[in-house]
C-alpha cells in the first residue's frame, strides 16, 4: 500500500484513511445524536457513550497516520490550478480539520477524566489526564460541544467545496481523493 502521493492522486493510504475517517466521524456524531433515544442510566445509553469515546479516540490515532502520509511529499496538483485565494482557504480548511480531529478526542478524554471516570480504548484503561473536578469537566464539555458544532460546519463546507470543484469548476480536486477504480 503506497504511502506517497503521485502527481495526480493522493496515496492509497491517504485515500483509505480519508474515507475511513469520514465514516468514523459520522459514527462519532451519530453516537451522540442517538443517545437521546436511551434513558439516562440505561445500558443502551452507556454503550452509545462508550462507542463515542472509542470512535473518537480511534480518529485521534488515525489522524497521526494521515499527518505522516501528508508529510511524505507534496499534495497532487490541481488541474486547472485554483486561484491563490482558494488555495489558501483550502489549506486553512485542511489544517482546521486536522486541529479539530486532534483537539476533540483530547477534550473528550479531559471531560471523562475530570468526571472521575476511566476511559477504555480497545480493552486498555487509559490514564486519567486530570483529577476529578466536576466544574472543570462542565467547562471543558462546553468547549467540546461548541467545537463539535463547528465541526459540522467544517466537514460540511469541506464536502461542499469538493462537490463544487467537481461539478462546477470541473477540476481534479475531488478525483485526487477518490478510490482507484479496478
Amino acid at each position: 500500500m503506497p504511502w506517497t502521493s503521485s502527481e495526480s492522486r493522493y496515496s492509497t493510504v491517504s485515500v483509505l484513511l480519508h474515507w475511513l475517517m469520514l465514516v468514523l466521524l459520522v459514527l462519532v456524531y451519530a453516537s451522540m445524536e442517538l443517545r437521546g433515544f436511551f434513558p439516562k442510566g440505561s445500558g443502551g445509553r452507556a454503550l452509545v457513550r462508550e462507542m463515542h469515546y472509542l470512535l473518537g479516540l480511534t480518529v485521534f490515532v488515525l489522524v497521526w497516520f494521515r499527518l505522516l502520509a501528508r508529510s511524505l511529499g507534496p499534495a497532487p496538483k490541481i488541474f486547472p490550478a485554483s486561484p491563490a485565494w482558494q488555495t489558501l482557504l483550502a489549506r486553512l480548511m485542511h489544517w482546521a480539520l486536522y486541529l479539530f480531529m486532534l483537539c476533540m478526542p483530547i477534550l473528550g478524554w479531559l471531560i471523562t477524566s475530570a468526571e472521575g471516570h476511566q476511559v477504555m480504548f480497545y480493552g486498555f484503561d487509559l490514564p486519567l489526564l486530570v483529577g476529578e473536578d466536576k466544574a472543570f469537566a462542565k467547562q471543558v464539555e462546553g468547549w467540546h460541544v461548541l467545537i463539535a458544532t463547528l465541526g459540522y460546519w467544517l466537514i460540511g463546507l469541506h464536502a461542499l467545496a469538493g462537490i463544487y470543484h467537481h461539478y462546477v469548476v470541473r477540476d481534479n480536486t475531488l478525483l485526487r481523493m477518490m478510490p482507484k477504480r479496478g
